[in-house]
């Protein structure tokens, strides 16, 4: 659902909340703060914004 906070750090450059805020709110990436400051980014929005198509983890129905 989220990026992990090392996730956050590869996609932004930083490891500092602040920093990565800053260059979230820059980049025009929608974000989240938590109750310790730190952002939260949805994978959906950043695997979108980069093109990619995000593979389903979960089972699939199929009907014969």
């Amino acid at each position: 659902m989220f990026l992990t906070a090392e996730e956050v750090a590869d996609l932004t450059g930083y490891t500092k909340p602040g920093a990565q805020i800053k260059w979230l709110q820059a980049e025009k990436y929608g974000f989240a703060i938590d109750g310790y400051g730190k952002p939260k980014v949805l994978r959906q929005v950043v695997i979108g914004r980069l093109g990619g198509i995000q593979s389903k983890k979960g089972p699939e129905l199929r009907l014969a």
